[in-house]
């Protein structure tokens, strides 16, 4: 009698100790998946945040970018979509005071660069664009490239400008000669970074009237 009445309690014992057991696996599980979607939300919000408050930096502290920071944005770049993958482009990167204060004195849209630590130029690769109508695809996927690199800039706490270059053949050329760009390359534009010398108040350019559904008419 004895050895059957340990036997039940120990069944009994054994039986609560799966049911506080299965209802802890629940219970974290359930934890997980709640604490994951707070983070998918929160990756989400700050993702529309970096986009909604992006602005235009053309003034920047004295404060050096480091190599990590450059890695960052480049990998930025190249995270960027392009026309079957071709991947149309170079960068050239300036950190060379004597350089940067070239550009600005040759360029006044890029006068900017007089103070800036950095500067990203980037060029579209005729070697690697599609091939007949679809090469001018290039531009689309470097200009891809360059608001990614923008918003990681923004995103890091740093401020850009985007500065055009092509289609201006003047500043194209004239780039050119400056920075020995082989031919086959054609600079887009010119990307100053920096820190940004005072706080941004970015623009709201969201307007209603220039969304269509389904048809202009």
């Amino acid at each position: 009698y004895t050895i059957m009445k340990t036997s039940y309690l120990l069944n009994i014992l054994l039986a609560v100790a799966l049911v506080i057991l299965s209802v802890k696996i629940v219970y974290t599980g359930n934890t997980d998946d709640m604490n994951n979607e707070i983070t998918t939300q929160q990756d989400q919000n700050i993702a529309l945040e970096n986009i909604l408050t992006r602005s235009s930096v053309r003034a920047y502290t004295d404060q050096a970018i480091s190599n990590e920071q450059i890695d960052t944005l480049m990998r930025a770049a190249m995270s960027a979509p392009t026309a079957v993958n071709k991947q149309p482009w170079q960068f050239l990167v300036i950190t060379d005071r004597a350089i940067l204060d070239s550009i600005a004195s040759n360029f006044k849209n890029i006068h900017m660069a007089q103070h800036a630590p950095l500067a990203i130029v980037v060029c579209g690769d005729l070697d690697k664009a599609l091939e007949g109508d679809a090469q001018s695809y290039w531009i689309q996927d470097c200009s891809a490239a360059t608001e990614n690199i923008l918003l990681a800039a923004h995103g890091m706490g740093l401020g850009a400008v985007w500065c055009g270059i092509y289609p201006i053949q003047q500043r194209v050329d004239l780039l050119r000669d400056m920075l020995s760009i082989p031919s086959n390359l054609i600079p887009l534009n010119v990307i100053p970074v920096g820190y940004p010398k005072a706080p941004q108040n970015p623009k709201d350019k969201y307007d209603s009237a220039r969304i269509h559904t389904n048809s202009f008419q």
